[in-house]
């Protein structure tokens, strides 16, 4: 079963280039893993402090693994603290 991921992360103002610099660095990584359909950016036009991913996987399996990988670890560990909120990331199955 196909696996759907919208995914927000919502800088701080003050560290907005660093986290845009890890966000944007996920991408290529991401698109190589196994199991990766669809990693795309996005950044709200009314607020660039403002990311989206969308997010296609081939299983829950492959999204797992990915949230383990070591790009994924060392990207949450440079964002420590620099977020305006938690990132809020829906999981979804086509109905």
């Amino acid at each position: 079963m196909k696996i759907d991921v919208v995914a927000h992360i919502h800088a701080a103002p003050e560290h907005l280039n660093e986290v845009r610099e890890v966000l944007t660095g996920f991408v290529a990584p991401t698109l190589a893993e196994e199991g990766c359909l669809r990693y795309d950016l996005f950044v709200d036009v009314t607020d660039s402090a403002k990311f989206t991913f969308l997010e296609e996987w081939t299983s829950q399996a492959a999204l797992d693994k990915h949230g383990q990988s070591a790009h994924i670890a060392a990207g949450r560990a440079r964002m420590a603290g620099k977020l305006a909120q938690p990132a809020w990331v829906q999981v979804l199955v086509r109905a």
